[in-house]
Order: C-alpha cells, then structure tokens, then sequence
C-alpha cells in the first residue's frame, strides 16, 4: 500500500536489522565507541554478541549523542530516497536521551527547506524493546493501511499501555551511569542484590524492587507480570537480553507454563547502545497492558 507518509526510527528500537529491512524501515545509528575507536549500532546480533563478549573480559563501551548534523542527514536522505511524504520519528524516551534536542533542532531546520512537509518526532516515553514493540504495532498499523493522522492517535493512545521490565546482573554499570551510588552498588554486590527495575510513564528508569539473586530477580519479574497482564489471550512479548539466552529462555518457558495462550514471545539480543550502560547480562521484557505499574 502506498502511503502519505513514512515510519521511521532509530537504532535504539533494539530490533534486528532483518526486522527492519523486511519492513522497509529506516533507522538511524546510535555511536558508541571501544577501544578507542567508533562504532555504529547496526542492530546485528552477531554485532551484539561480541561487544557483550569484549564487555565481559573488561572492554568499557561510551556513547554519544547524535548531532544535528547527523539527523538532518538521516531525514533528508529519507525524502530523497522516498519523496516529499510526511515522517513519523520514533525514538526511545526524550527523558533517557540527550539527542531529542538535536533531533528537534534538525525538523526545524528543515522546515524551510520543506515547508509542506512534517516531521513528527514522537516521545514514545518507551526504551530498548518497549521502543521496539511499539515500533512493531506501528508497522503492523502501517502495514494494514492506517493513516497518518489515525497513526500519530494510535500511537499517542497507546503508548503508555507497553510495560517495560528489566534486571541487571552487575551493578557497576549503573554505578558508572550514576544510577546508583558507590557504596549502594559496592553493598549490593557484597549482598548479591539484583534490582528490579521498570519505566513509568515519564519514560524514566526506577526500581520496584531489590531481591537477593539472579533467581530471585527474574522470578519476581514474571509474578509481576502475572500481576497485571489480565488477559493473556495472544499477547505478545518482546525479550531482549545482553548475553544471557538461558535467562531469557527461563522467563519465556515460565510464561509459556503459566499461560498456555499467550502470543509470540521473540527473544533477541539487547542493544549496544542501551547495554554500555546497564552491562552484559541485562535482561528486559516487554508486553502491552492496561498501563504502566511498578
């Protein structure tokens, strides 16, 4: 079906490149940098593989964020490319990234050069896969023929029903990122603390819990999934984890056993740019609900 205008998004959907090659989406790179030299998220998951690899024999991983450049770049290769349509943008939560200021700055700028044109760069308020899963509903929308106009209102109604949870396996990523002090990470460790965390809906990142162990952690992650799935009936999820397959397969068998009918659960790696800060052994899971609870 031919459309009045284009999804688009970035590299921090955390979906895979064949994902959004089928799909005819484009996205544009998140850098980050190793080793002294800069690399671009490719959403690869052989790439994902080897940087959680270098990560756990020591190798540290920065990112930046993109510049105006880059994005006026992105969109007006985009226009070339597919002609002067309107763009839906999506890209994880303004309130987890320093690039929506550059983002913004380019729309408008380009403005003038396309004054019949927009650009609409949504606040999903969703991270890494939530950003994801949201993206998939959009290009199944798409897909199925709905309009721009009906898309940006699906998108805004929807938005805050994507739960996002996640646990960390090593809390020195968190202390590095500021998220938690160096005595709390230095005590957790001694514990063997694994915090629980989720996004609400300013699109933040907070803990719900603190539990002893890896186990534990991921346990408490699917009772708190039961807690508010309400009918599972064909939902889907979304499991994206930073070199840790078994506890990925655990939480999906576990769901699978609880609810014989629930829908699709895909299972990928999570992405470099959102791993550097949260370190290998991330596991996050995403699902739609009725809204956000911690």
């Amino acid at each position: 079906m031919d459309h009045d205008y284009i999804i688009a998004t970035a590299s921090t959907c955390d979906l895979t490149k064949e994902y959004l090659a089928e799909h005819n989406i484009p996205f544009i790179k998140y850098s980050y940098s190793m080793d002294e030299k800069v690399y671009y998220d490719d959403c690869s998951e052989d790439t994902r593989k080897d940087v959680y690899k270098k990560m756990r024999n020591g190798t540290l991983l920065n990112t930046a964020a993109i510049n105006t450049y880059a994005y006026k770049e992105f969109f007006e290769e985009i226009i070339k490319e597919r002609g002067e349509k309107n763009i839906v943008f999506l890209d994880m939560a303004k309130a987890m990234s320093a690039s929506h200021k550059f983002a913004e700055e380019a729309i408008e700028e380009l403005k003038e050069k396309f004054p019949k044109l927009e650009i609409v760069y949504v606040d999903t308020c969703c991270v890494s896969g939530g950003l994801g899963l949201l993206v998939m509903n959009v290009v199944r929308n798409y897909e199925a023929g709905l309009g721009y106009k009906e898309m940006l209102q699906w998108i805004e109604d929807n938005k805050f029903k994507i739960a996002h949870r996640f646990t960390v396996d090593d809390l020195s990523y968190l202390k590095r990122g500021g998220r938690v002090s160096n005595s709390a990470a230095l005590v957790g460790t001694l514990l063997n603390i694994k915090p629980v965390l989720y996004v609400p809906n300013e699109g933040t990142l907070l803990v719900s819990s603190k539990v002893r162990g890896r186990k534990k952690a991921l346990n408490t992650i699917i009772d708190s999934i039961k807690a508010e799935i309400g009918n599972p009936d064909g939902n889907e999820f979304l499991i994206n984890h930073a070199d840790c397959d078994e506890d990925a397969e655990y939480v999906r068998d576990k769901l699978k056993e609880a609810y014989p009918s629930i829908g699709e659960i895909h299972i990928q790696g999570l992405g470099v740019v959102i791993g550097a800060h949260c370190g290998p052994g991330l596991l996050a899971i995403f699902y739609m609900t009725s809204q956000r609870n911690p």
